[in-house]
């Protein structure tokens, strides 16, 4: 049988906002402002465990799911995840140059007022970048784009020009895996009002 909830998301992510929209799903944005500091060096476990703290970290009183995500990039056994300053947005830029990085997604599902266990997983995907001249770099640094975004730079924008191929989901490598995500609200009988 399936369920009527209730949307809330941990997140003031833009992207994530844009993601769920496209999926049809009405929700309320709810402050999470959880501790993102976790020692965790494999990636797809980081990013698990930030999303269960951020959706655990969201207050509310009634019948409901809360999605809580987080995004990180990972290269060469390196977690990249938001841009300190823009020195080290260039870093990671410089880094990610002609090379192929992994953006790990972690989503938990996160089930208030009915004793349904919370549900939490990862999706990976693969991007491909152009080699960046220090003129590009410097460039889309000084546009304020990449500085909140993990790995210092956004699929869905200008940048969009100097990726190369993306094996994987697109809206993960936005923030928010679109298909993972329904398929895991299906398998949950999980209905949206």
């Amino acid at each position: 049988m399936k369920q009527l909830y209730k949307v809330y998301l941990a997140s003031k992510s833009p992207r994530r906002k844009e993601i769920l929209k496209l999926m049809g799903i009405d929700f309320t944005v709810c402050d999470s402002n959880a501790d993102e500091n976790i020692p965790e060096r494999n990636p797809g476990l980081l990013v698990e465990a930030l999303s269960r703290r951020k959706a655990e970290n969201c207050s509310i009183n009634e019948e409901c799911i809360v999605i809580g995500a987080d995004t990180v990039v990972s290269y060469d056994n390196m977690i990249l995840g938001k841009p300190k300053d823009k020195e080290d947005a260039k870093r990671m830029l410089r880094l990610l140059s002609g090379q192929v990085s992994s953006v790990y997604t972690g989503v938990t599902l996160r089930f208030i007022g009915n004793n349904k266990p919370s549900v939490t997983f990862h999706t990976k995907s693969d991007v491909i970048f152009d080699i960046l001249s220090e003129r590009e770099i410097d460039e889309y640094v000084a546009s304020g784009e990449p500085m909140d975004k993990a790995g210092a730079y956004g699929i869905q924008g200008t940048f969009a020009k100097h990726i190369k191929g993306i094996n994987g989901d697109f809206y993960n490598v936005m923030g928010l895996p679109m298909n993972d995500l329904y398929k895991k609200m299906k398998e949950e009988n999980v209905i949206f009002i």
